[in-house]
């Protein structure tokens, strides 16, 4: 999970972001926009990985599951993926989530737009539950699944060590459906959404660029 900035005195973008479907094309731009993080305790992650093991877990999330970018004049600026919570069958129904952005893209709720078009992806393709697992204290994404609805799990005390430090774990949790019956249909993968129903994820795209645009015509009429 991304730490996402709620400073508001970040210069306006001159055009508009645009929320749009990674491509296997896009992994050495999101390895970019995550390198950064590594050397804070936001990730676990203590090595960048290199540019060919990055494009391997890229391409496994997009053969399954939900993984969108911004793009802002041609450049990738931010990105939100889910995938597997467990590799057992029986989890299939769950999906961790994480977003996470350029410094540049933060504090204009870029990350917001980033996240409801995930959550709504993942209720698309089947997922019944999500969770966000984020690195405490950590304000900003404390405040965004406070936002979207999610309810504390539980803490995981002293959950790793880096940085130099032990730090604690927070896990979120937020139930997409009430439908838990003796016989659940198997999450569709994502690729297959996009063919079966393009009309559901062009609607959900299209809700989270209206949202980016009507944030960017706010702040131009307060600026």
């Amino acid at each position: 999970m991304g730490l996402l900035s709620t400073c508001d005195k970040e210069p306006l973008f001159m055009t508009t972001p645009v929320i749009r479907l990674a491509t296997s094309a896009d992994s050495d731009a999101i390895l970019d926009i995550y390198t950064p993080y590594i050397e804070t305790p936001i990730t676990f992650e203590e090595d960048v990985p290199s540019r060919e093991a990055f494009q391997t877990r890229t391409d496994g999330i997009l053969a399954a599951h939900p993984f969108l970018v911004a793009e802002l004049d041609g450049a990738i600026v931010g990105y939100a993926y889910a995938h597997e919570l467990r590799e057992r069958a029986a989890f299939q129904w769950n999906a961790e989530l994480s977003v996470y952005l350029a410094p540049a893209a933060q504090g204009h709720r870029l990350g917001s737009a980033l996240y409801r078009a995930l959550i709504d992806s993942c209720a698309a393709q089947g997922i019944k539950v999500v969770y966000g697992i984020v690195t405490s204290p950590n304000v900003p994404s404390e405040r965004l699944h406070n936002a979207f609805g999610f309810e504390v799990m539980g803490l995981q005390r002293h959950a790793g060590f880096t940085c130099g430090a032990w730090h604690d774990v927070t896990w979120y949790v937020k139930y997409l459906t009430d439908a838990f019956n003796d016989d659940p249909a198997a999450p569709v993968p994502f690729p297959q959404l996009c063919r079966t129903q393009p009309e559901t994820v062009g609607r959900i795209l299209g809700a989270a660029n209206d949202s980016i645009r009507r944030t960017c015509e706010d702040k131009a009429t307060v600026a």
